[in-house]
């Protein structure tokens, strides 16, 4: 059975176990509406993406 030749440190266990936090998504302005929506996807408010409007809206 393979077994490790020498201890972690809690310093070095810890910094590999802050990879599991969940973190917040990145917000970005709507270049159109000005609301904020996360990067890279259409706008829910105005149905916006890339300049260009993908999700008609009703208005």
């Amino acid at each position: 059975m393979a077994v490790p030749k020498r201890k972690w440190s809690k310093a070095r266990s810890r910094r590999s176990r802050s990879n599991w936090k969940v973190k917040s998504p990145v917000l970005v302005e709507c270049p159109q509406c000005h609301e904020l929506k996360t990067s890279h996807r259409v706008c829910k408010n105005c149905g916006y993406y890339n300049g260009r409007e993908i999700i008609e809206q009703e208005m």
